[in-house]
């Protein structure tokens, strides 16, 4: 069950949706520099108390990894027991993918945002044909060194969706 904070108006709501799904594993993804919206942000200190509660917390993903220097924070302050998932959103983080997998301490498990990626390769002036490549480099990273990577597939659309977000005018 993946939660991504940038859609959680308020850590009660968390703490309901955490509450209502003690029986599943949950993901959760901390969207960190996000500046598109919803752009909901939280401190550490706010939600270590919430990993450290909900034993079915395991995997906590963040966002923006380009060098194992964005996770030492986090490797300091998520409890042991939950596994670290860098997002690799730019060419730097498929470039430092082995110090990045490297700095894990648990399962080896990476991200890939496509359109972030992308994103980030027109901000920099990349030529965009380099993206088949980075794409190409850290799949068969993954596939040489037994890491995970978990990719966006598609884009989910639903005709449940009743909240009316604070983006919307």
């Amino acid at each position: 069950f993946r939660i991504n904070l940038a859609w959680i108006n308020d850590l009660k709501d968390l703490l309901d949706i955490l509450s209502r799904h003690k029986e599943n594993k949950i993901f959760i993804d901390l969207p960190k520099n996000r500046t598109k919206p919803p752009n909901n942000k939280y401190t550490m200190d706010e939600i270590k108390p919430i990993l450290e509660k909900f034993q079915n917390i395991k995997y906590f993903a963040i966002s923006n990894v380009d060098t194992k220097d964005d996770l030492a924070y986090y490797l300091d302050y998520i409890p042991n027991t939950i596994s670290i998932v860098p997002k690799i959103e730019s060419p730097k983080g498929v470039n430092n993918i082995n110090e990045i997998v490297n700095s894990l301490r648990n399962e080896k498990i990476i991200m890939l945002d496509h359109d972030d990626l992308y994103s980030s390769m027109i901000k920099s002036n990349d030529d965009p044909k380099n993206f088949s490549t980075y794409i190409e480099t850290l799949v068969n990273f993954c596939l040489k060194n037994d890491v995970i990577l978990l990719r966006t597939v598609g884009v989910i659309f639903a005709d449940t969706e009743k909240r009316t977000s604070e983006y919307v005018k």
